[in-house]
């Protein structure tokens, strides 16, 4: 989950982070009112999990409140690349003296974490790092120590740092590095960090983004999330605790394993180019249990996406034999009733087998077609899909 750029800006603070005052305002008056309260000259910022804000004059000065008003109404309502801006966060401004950058992110190739520094800040890091690769320093992090004193140390080093700011970076890189433990992220980004004038840090814009599989462990980030961005259909499953993510095709996909999902995209995909072009819609995991209710809470989902043509169910039975899962799609039809509209393409494997496709055909449901393998299901879905 990313964070809106006022959120990581509070979670920073909660971990001792240097940062300066921000409020989030939904409506003119409330930047004004916000413009007020922190005082003095303030920076009216566009809240979209996008950067370009700036180039896109998602990002004003302010020398008043009434400028602030006058900002606020001119950048709420604003598409920056395809985000339409709905808050913004009146910030204090800043003395800036000089900007850096400095991130820790997981490195998913090394299977590891990630520390990069730059004495060249405020820029797009990706430019610097293509353009002057030698500017940005990379760390590696072992997940198994982190970043301590001495790590935080090395990274000011090899990004260049003067030795009379060591001192600083090590305690604000040391507070970063526990924003990114204690809240199971996955990337914590500032850029820039700044020098004032008078010689101190400051994290002045932020990324962060959430590993929502620690969720459990953290109750509190439920309110971070942006409900009205959301995917309704991606809002539903969360709710059905259904492992869904909406895709832009015409095929809905229900299987049972990452893996095995994962694989009948690819195949969906390439069977769908000679059916006129079409794609998977979803990626749904169901897991382990193929239950009538779990097989009707997909096959809802699936159903209720206008995108959807057809749907293909893969389903290799394992734990969960296959006349388990025959009986879940029989008893799902019968649950759906007339919500059940789409054409079901019905692929099993393994366990039970032969039991489960004499159910399905003994079930005789006019929606339903059986296939043999995954190649000649995904085909036939696409084939349906397509008509």
């Amino acid at each position: 989950m990313d964070l809106f750029e006022y959120q990581a800006r509070d979670l920073f603070e909660a971990h001792g982070v240097p940062v300066l005052a921000g409020i989030v305002a939904y409506t003119p008056e409330e930047a004004k009112a916000a413009a007020e309260k922190i005082g003095g000259v303030v920076v009216v910022k566009a809240q979209v999990k996008v950067g370009g804000r700036g180039k896109a004059g998602g990002v004003k000065v302010a020398k008043t409140p009434e400028e602030a008003f006058e900002h606020a109404s001119n950048i709420l309502g604003m598409d920056i690349k395809g985000h339409t801006v709905k808050r913004v966060m009146i910030a204090q401004g800043a003395d800036i003296n000089e900007e850096y950058y400095f991130s820790i992110l997981l490195d998913r190739a090394n299977r590891n974490y990630l520390a990069m520094c730059s004495k060249e800040g405020g820029m797009e890091i990706e430019q610097l790092a293509v353009e002057r690769p030698e500017a940005l320093a990379r760390i590696a992090v072992d997940p198994a120590t982190g970043i301590d004193e001495a790590k935080a140390r090395e990274i000011a080093e090899a990004a260049g740092f003067p030795e009379e700011l060591h001192a600083n970076l090590v305690e604000t890189f040391l507070k970063l590095w526990q924003v990114f433990k204690k809240e199971d992220a996955t990337l914590v980004e500032v850029n820039p960090l700044i020098k004032t004038g008078s010689g101190g840090l400051l994290a002045i814009d932020g990324k962060v983004s959430l590993d929502e599989n620690a969720g459990f462990r953290h109750p509190e980030h439920a309110e971070f999330e942006d409900k009205d961005a959301a995917d309704p259909l991606e809002a539903k499953a969360k709710e059905l605790d259904l492992n869904y993510v909406k895709l832009d095709g015409e095929v809905g996909i229900i299987g049972n394993g990452a893996g095995l999902v994962m694989s009948t995209l690819d195949v969906v995909a390439y069977a769908g180019e000679k059916h006129g072009n079409v794609k998977p819609a979803n990626f749904l995991d169901i897991g382990g249990g193929a239950s009538a209710e779990v097989m009707a809470n997909g096959l809802d989902i699936i159903l209720n996406d206008a995108q959807v043509k057809s749907v293909f169910v893969n389903v290799f039975g394992g734990i969960t034999a296959c006349d388990a899962v025959a009986n879940g799609i029989v008893k799902a039809l019968e649950i759906l009733g007339g919500k059940a509209t789409k054409p079901l393409v019905v692929r099993l494997d393994g366990n039970s087998v032969e039991e489960g496709r004499r159910i399905l055909r003994e079930a005789n449901h006019p929606l339903v077609t059986l296939a043999v393998g995954m190649d000649e299901g995904a085909d036939k879905a696409a084939e349906l899909a397509n008509a």
